[in-house]
């Protein structure tokens, strides 16, 4: 019966072989590397033959040393206020451009607020650069010039600005693709509800509180929990960017740090350790989240 019914969808299942190799080849082959986070890797004697040390390097990681502590930390906190403004700003902007009459102004702000998701974060920090440094930015000049401040603010450099720059910068690329998604989920709330509403006479307010929001909520829930599972893998050309000598403390996440034992001191073994860290902990993470979310709200992935 089974190979009557495998037989049947051959042709479906052909079209899903070149995504199912894809996966195959690019996400679980190269586990097989985790192998280096228990040996004490040499290029020199190649990877089967550097002599096994088994759990040294997440020793040194978590008992030689404290830089977890602050690791962890940065990218949580980091990640954590990135999703919940992403998510809330993408909710609140697809509302009030559901909310516009004219179709021909719906699509230009669409097209505009979409375009820096396409923008590269090399030219992001040229354009930050070009507003907002110390000596020759133009947000500093001006308010310098207005009698505002005496001298420039170190936007780019000083650490208490840090997560504050890359949170608004991360918002104002981010929000116009993830409101498509809510624009999506909006078009597909039955427009009876809507009708029900007006027979009741609800006003604009009224029907965004009790039908367009709540109807949205199951989208933001999948979404958040979605994300949860991403909340320790940073955007890295972002913070390879922006991260610089006298920010680093703030700034340093753990994508940064594995690749700063990674390809910088090239000691293999101590990335992939910590590398495997972040996986356990970002599966846990979105365990416990998406168990956190079916008890409180009734709505999973899975």
């Amino acid at each position: 019966m089974l190979q009557r019914k495998l037989y049947r969808q051959r042709y479906l299942f052909l079209m899903l072989a070149p995504a199912f190799l894809l996966v195959l080849i690019f996400n679980y082959v190269p586990l097989v590397g985790w192998m280096l986070a228990f040996k004490r890797y040499q290029v020199g004697l190649g990877f089967w033959a550097s002599e096994w040390v088994g759990l040294e390097q997440f020793k040194r990681f978590f008992m030689q040393s404290t830089d977890y502590v602050y690791l962890l930390q940065n990218t949580l906190s980091i990640n954590f206020m990135m999703i919940i403004t992403n998510l809330t700003l993408g909710l609140l902007f697809a509302v009030m451009l559901n909310e516009i009459r004219r179709r021909f102004f719906v699509k230009i702000i669409q097209t505009v607020s979409f375009f820096p998701f396409f923008i590269s974060w090399v030219i992001i920090y040229s354009i930050a650069n070009t507003f907002l440094s110390s000596s020759s930015g133009l947000l500093n000049e001006l308010l310098m010039k207005w009698g505002i401040l005496s001298e420039g603010l170190n936007i780019l450099g000083e650490s208490k600005y840090a997560w504050p720059l890359v949170i608004l910068l991360e918002a104002w690329k981010s929000v116009g693709y993830i409101s498509i998604i809510f624009i999506a989920a909006i078009s597909a709330i039955p427009g009876e509800q809507y009708e029900a509403a007006d027979i009741d006479g609800a006003t604009r307010v009224q029907k965004l509180k009790f039908i367009t929001i709540p109807n949205l909520m199951p989208t933001f829930v999948v979404i958040l929990i979605l994300n949860s599972g991403w909340i320790l893998n940073s955007n890295f050309e972002l913070f390879y960017m922006f991260t610089n000598a006298t920010n680093w403390e703030k700034m340093e996440v753990l994508d940064m740090y594995i690749y700063k034992f990674g390809l910088q001191q090239l000691n293999y073994s101590y990335a992939s350790a910590v590398g495997i860290v972040k996986t356990i902990v970002s599966i846990a993470i979105l365990l416990s989240v998406n168990a956190f979310s079916k008890k409180m709200t009734g709505k999973s992935i899975f």
